[in-house]
């Protein structure tokens, strides 16, 4: 019982940790059904999650009961073969705002916040539960240079360590 115990409350604990980062704004005015549909990676820091992969991409859906799944995709070219890794995806409060809380293992959250997001919905400047997670992704498998430099440039002022980015190979 006393296991149990301690499992829920840890699990509540770490539910409860999809604070964002100090310093770092989530959009206003989001909208998660335009964020549906698939996101391909153009960079990131390296994480455990993705170390190795190349020509990442994610799927945003909403199941039968309505819920927002995903579904991660790269390529490890180690073993030469692909990944994928499914999860949910729900807002962590306020619909309007571009923080979410993500999980690939039930009650289990991490934050995702959107700091940065085109009107059109083509490109996102995501991060994590601090400054050693960051993603910019794109609706296409390419990004012109400037959107590119913008987001280095914005992540770089924002306290994220830029010089460690991984630009993604995408075929």
């Amino acid at each position: 019982m006393k296991t149990l115990f301690t499992v829920i409350l840890v699990a509540l604990v770490v539910n409860g940790c999809v604070d964002v980062p100090e310093g770092i704004k989530p959009v206003k005015r989001f909208k998660i059904n335009r964020y549906l549909g698939t996101w391909y990676e153009i960079a990131r820091l390296d994480n455990a999650d993705e170390r190795g992969l190349k020509s990442v991409s994610t799927e945003y859906r909403r199941n039968q009961d309505g819920d927002i799944v995903f579904k991660n995709r790269g390529y490890l070219t180690k073993w030469t073969e692909w990944r994928e890794k499914e999860g949910r995806i729900s807002l962590a409060g306020d619909p309007n705002i571009g923080h979410l809380k993500v999980s690939y293992f039930g009650p289990l959250y991490k934050p995702y916040v959107i700091f940065e997001l085109d009107p059109d919905y083509e490109y996102a400047y995501v991060c994590g539960k601090d400054r050693s997670f960051l993603w910019l992704l794109s609706r296409t498998k390419f990004l012109k240079e400037d959107i590119i430099d913008d987001f280095v440039e914005k992540s770089q002022k924002l306290g994220f360590d830029t010089s460690q980015l991984i630009y993604v190979d995408q075929f």
